[in-house]
């Protein structure tokens, strides 16, 4: 008798790209009946319903034996995770954007992603004060609070409608499926046969 699994996912639309996935590679689940529950009894898994940002949090724990999130959450989170997958929706590119013809040195960058950031200014030798923000940083960027930003475009739609442009694409990023290192120890013939699964549908 196979043992179920639980697995974080991130709430709305990345739910149901998540749950479409997991059903095509052999999962049958249903979260139709949930209401308002945050774990649902799904069939063939649990799902915990949770933001992107938690994810790797609860996968690292043992909470969840594995998840979905997006890559960028990955780059930033300090979680210790087997990432096995990548599932190829969601995506979008962490740039490092700018108003259109401004000139001088960036000295201050905000961002939702410090840490990246941090990183991606070591790596190309330069320095700035990096502050974090947790709403809409292109604001950062109109209001003068930073000479730049650091943030995740996906149609650049946002960006031309308010001035910005992109300077450089720091790290592109898709949905991730991760697995707790312990998990695939414990609950290999689980997690082997889902992980080839998903691997086979993004070849």
């Amino acid at each position: 008798m196979k043992t179920k699994l639980t697995l974080a996912i991130p709430k709305g639309r990345m739910m149901y790209e998540s749950l479409k996935l997991l059903n095509q590679a052999g999962l049958k689940l249903d979260i139709s009946h949930k209401g308002r529950s945050l774990k649902i009894d799904a069939g063939d898994a649990t799902i915990i319903e949770m933001r992107n940002g938690d994810v790797p949090t609860y996968v690292e724990l043992g909470v969840a034996d594995a998840g979905i999130v997006g890559k960028d959450v990955l780059l930033e989170s300090p979680a210790n995770v087997y990432e096995p997958v990548d599932l190829g929706f969601g995506a979008c590119r962490l740039s490092l954007i700018r108003p259109i013809a401004a000139t001088g040195n960036i000295k201050r960058i905000a961002s939702k992603y410090p840490q990246t950031t941090q990183a991606y200014l070591k790596s190309i030798g330069k320095s700035a004060e990096v502050i974090k923000l947790s709403g809409s940083v292109e604001l950062a960027c109109l209001t003068g609070l930073a000479d730049a930003v650091v943030d995740i475009v996906q149609t650049g739609g946002t960006l031309k409608a308010n001035n910005l442009e992109e300077l450089e694409i720091i790290h592109q990023s898709s949905a991730r499926f991760i697995v707790n290192r312990a998990a695939l120890k414990l609950k290999t013939n689980e997690l082997r046969p889902l992980i080839d699964a998903l691997r086979k549908i993004h070849k």
